[in-house]
């Protein structure tokens, strides 16, 4: 049932993520110190783009996390079926394998039990 679940979610994750590194490359460069501010209000400024930066790209990596655990666990039920499918195929052939070949029966050809009769032969009247 779990795996139902990742797979249905794997479709939200992955939208997630996509808005998460957009909204990323909308916050643009970090911040340039202008010259005419104060150095508080500068540093004021930098520290909002780290923190909003910074919270982007953890939420990015925790999802990144669960969206490839998510594929792990896909991949590993594939081969389980692969596996499965494979024992299945060898099973099946060993059958194909183990059943005596016999030729097919067929009728045999009879003898005619008395000739027929034919005509004798006559020399033509001249």
């Amino acid at each position: 049932m779990t795996k139902n679940l990742i797979s249905n979610n794997l479709y939200d994750i992955r939208k997630k993520i996509e808005q998460l590194k957009y909204d990323l490359n909308e916050l643009g460069d970090p911040v340039i110190f202008l010259p005419e501010m104060i150095a508080s209000s500068n540093l004021l400024r930098s520290n909002e783009f780290l923190l909003k930066s910074n919270n982007i790209q953890n939420e990015l990596l925790s999802l990144y996390d669960v969206y490839s655990e998510s594929m792990n666990e896909l991949l590993s039920s594939v081969f389980e079926i692969q596996d499965d499918l494979k024992s299945i195929l060898i099973e099946q052939s060993s059958l194909i394998d183990s059943k005596p070949k016999t030729k097919p029966k067929t009728k045999p050809k009879t003898k005619p039990k008395t000739k027929p009769k034919t005509k004798p032969k006559t020399k033509p009247k001249k």
